[in-house]
């Protein structure tokens, strides 16, 4: 399909460009600017008034498939990718049964091209059935489609496990996306140690839980060479153990989630189970602080966390709730008003949801390049909407942000060319 996208405000952190100009495109490809190629004959899209930027990029997104079909399916959590504006995603290996298997990780993919919406990239699991104890066939994983390998939630205990994967993935080069959390000290924790779990007494999860495993992490990459991904910094001690990392010289990057950008602890209010999340909200202080590493660079990726949850688990008290929130459809705004907040240029912003994060997933996307995929966000930075259930199309609704009006809201989502969402 070829496509004229008119008159919108074209916005690529790649090549720094931000102007208004006409996109052309051909055979799914980006082919022009302002003037058309020859003998160009296509369907037009008008887009006064929208910002044309790369397809959003999110590096956390639990699709639900397969083995959790009833919390969510894997059509609807891809209709709400593409309704967010996101357009390449990867999903941890966390399913039911784990992605350890080649012919699991091939099924995924191929249900989810069936659908023609997001490309989806898979993070292998690190051990067989995410157990901790063997490692699985990462070639083969990476043959059948994985690009990184993860344990997501699930504990790795044993260093010398963690060690021998690391090795392993040193020797060819396969990213490890590790989160850094002390099982022992985080066991049965449900919110940071603070005055908030103080008062309601909660099970606490300290900040050292995060640093002891990623002080053993960084360890074991000075040892092995091995390239790491750091999943979700909590911390403002996490932080400058990174910044300090990345100084050194160490193969590192990092992600936080936009929910720890914008909340803490104290956003728990009396009770909330929508903000009992994985890492747990900590401190005023630590939000400061991650803030402050998204614009120092120290922290690479804005992601959603997207980890759509059953009404019934999050009906429960905030102790016993299940962990997590909806979180597809909420990014670009949440991103955008985090932009407002800093006054940052919406290109530095988008950077982080786009050719930062395509870059860490070593995929193609996340710019507007002549020659590159037509993957495109068109969104109206001055539409204001409100978060409610019946706005999300994802089978999760749950979100600490219900009931919060934001700036953006996507018109148009482009993948390969096709026009796969339009408001």
């Amino acid at each position: 399909m070829n496509l004229h996208i008119r008159n919108g405000r074209v916005i690529d952190p790649k090549n720094q460009m931000d102007r208004v100009c006409d996109v052309y495109v051909v055979e799914g490809k980006i082919a022009a600017f302002d003037t058309a190629p020859d003998n160009f004959a296509g369907e037009t899209l008008d887009a006064s008034g929208l910002i044309v930027t790369p397809g959003l990029v999110d590096l956390a997104v639990r699709l639900r498939e397969p083995g959790c079909e009833y919390i969510a399916t894997l059509e609807s959590e891809m209709s709400a990718a593409v309704a967010g504006g996101i357009t390449r995603l990867s999903c941890p290996p966390d399913t039911d049964p784990p992605l350890d298997e080649p012919g699991l990780v091939e099924m995924l993919k191929f249900r989810a091209r069936k659908l023609r919406q997001a490309h989806v990239y898979p993070i292998g699991a690190l051990t067989t059935g995410l157990k901790g104890q063997e490692l699985t066939e990462m070639a083969e994983l990476v043959d059948a489609g994985c690009v990184g390998f993860s344990q997501a939630n699930a504990p790795l205990t044993d260093t010398r496990v963690l060690m021998r994967a690391m090795q392993y993935a040193a020797t060819f080069d396969f990213p490890l996306w590790l989160r850094p959390q002390d099982y022992y000290l985080a066991k049965n924790g449900v919110a940071h140690d603070g005055e908030i779990a103080a008062r309601y007494g909660f099970t606490p999860i300290p900040v050292c839980a995060e640093t002891i495993a990623l002080s053993t992490i960084l360890a074991l990459m000075r040892e092995t060479g091995a390239r790491v991904h750091i999943c979700r910094i909590s911390s403002a001690a996490g932080v400058e153990m990174i910044r300090a990392a990345k100084h050194e010289g160490l193969p590192l990057t990092c992600d936080v989630s936009i929910n720890h950008v914008h909340l803490c602890d104290n956003d728990i209010g009396y009770f909330d189970a929508n903000c009992h999340l994985i890492p747990p909200l900590r401190s005023q202080r630590d939000r400061t602080a991650l803030r402050a590493g998204l614009l120092d660079g120290t922290i690479d990726v804005i992601c959603s966390n997207h980890t759509p949850v059953d009404d019934d688990a999050k009906q429960l008290p905030f102790a016993e709730a299940e962990a997590g929130a909806t979180g597809l459809e909420l990014l670009l705004p949440l991103v955008l008003k985090w932009a407002a907040q800093e006054n940052l240029p919406l290109s530095v912003a988008l950077d982080k949801v786009t050719h930062q994060a395509a870059t860490i997933l070593g995929a193609e996307g996340g710019d507007i390049t002549p020659g590159a995929p037509a993957d495109l966000c068109l969104f109206d930075p001055q539409q204001d909407w409100t978060i409610q259930p019946n706005a999300l199309q994802s089978q999760g609704k749950n979100t600490p942000f219900l009931g919060h009006n934001v700036l953006g809201q996507v018109r148009y989502t482009v993948v390969g060319g096709q026009v796969v969402f339009a408001r």
